[in-house]
């Protein structure tokens, strides 16, 4: 527990710095941790990331999320519709060439981890470049750190009903439940320092929905190394596994706020 407390609190400060930065420092960081994610999944699967199908499925996740930075629009400067078109091409070429030995099964994984990690990372970048992006992204993170500690602490002294077993054996109703409670009252806290809304009732239901996106995304996440047999997605921060362990809720969070253009 204390070297979970630790990493996480250096983990969040040195986090949080880069964000009030922005620009091309956060960036960076938006892409290094989408290179660490898609390299610990790709390790699930027993891939190497430098090989060929590997290299594609990264490629094309960093391909999303460049071209939704303005800061490198002049590099890349193309619709995600072409750039996932061109990875199913290639990844059916490699099909072919190697004689069935990258199954469609494979394309499929790999496809979908570019998509998944590409688009979460991209929009919490986008995010990040809105009028009010500073504000909004800070508010969201939060949120979904309240959401993570609500339920760690509801699960562990009041959990008693299992949310969902075949998943997550661990995770509980009474955490589900207070992952939302704490969302709720951090959201209406920070309100009065970041002055995202004046509506608290849009705030109320805002912080239910990022709690809840959030739990779901952590249930993917769970699903996938449960498929594949895994703890955890990585070991590089100590106490919490891999990137992918600590993003998989924001991963989802950021995708469903842009794609029901909440934000």
């Amino acid at each position: 527990m204390k070297q979970r407390i630790i990493t996480g609190l250096v983990g969040a400060v040195g986090f949080l710095y880069v964000v009030k930065l922005g620009g091309i420092p956060y960036s960076l960081l938006v892409i290094l941790l989408a290179i660490l994610a898609y390299f610990e999944y790709l390790k699930m699967s027993s891939t190497k990331i430098y090989s060929i199908e590997g290299l594609i499925g990264l490629g094309t996740a960093l391909s999303i999320i460049i071209s939704h930075n303005k800061l490198f629009t002049f590099f890349l400067d193309i619709d995600e519709v072409y750039i996932m078109l061109s990875a199913l091409f290639l990844y059916l070429v490699i099909v072919v060439t190697k004689k069935n030995k990258i199954t469609f099964d494979k394309v499929g994984f790999y496809l979908l981890g570019a998509m998944y990690i590409g688009f979460g990372f991209s929009y919490m970048l986008e995010t990040r470049f809105l009028n009010n992006g500073l504000a909004l992204t800070l508010f969201i993170l939060f949120l979904t750190w309240a959401s993570d500690t609500g339920a760690y602490f509801s699960g562990k002294y009041f959990g008693k009903n299992k949310l969902w077993p075949e998943i997550s054996p661990k995770k509980t109703i009474e955490g589900s439940i207070g992952a939302i409670v704490s969302t709720i009252l951090v959201g209406l806290f920070l309100n009065v320092l970041l002055e995202i809304n004046d509506d608290i009732l849009q705030l109320i239901w805002f912080g239910i929905l990022i709690s809840i996106v959030g739990q779901f995304g952590d249930l993917v996440e769970s699903a996938l190394k449960r498929s594949k047999d895994v703890k955890d997605s990585g070991s590089i921060l100590p106490g919490h596994g891999g990137i992918l362990d600590r993003f998989d809720s924001l991963i989802f969070i950021f995708l469903v706020l842009h794609l029901f253009r909440i934000i």
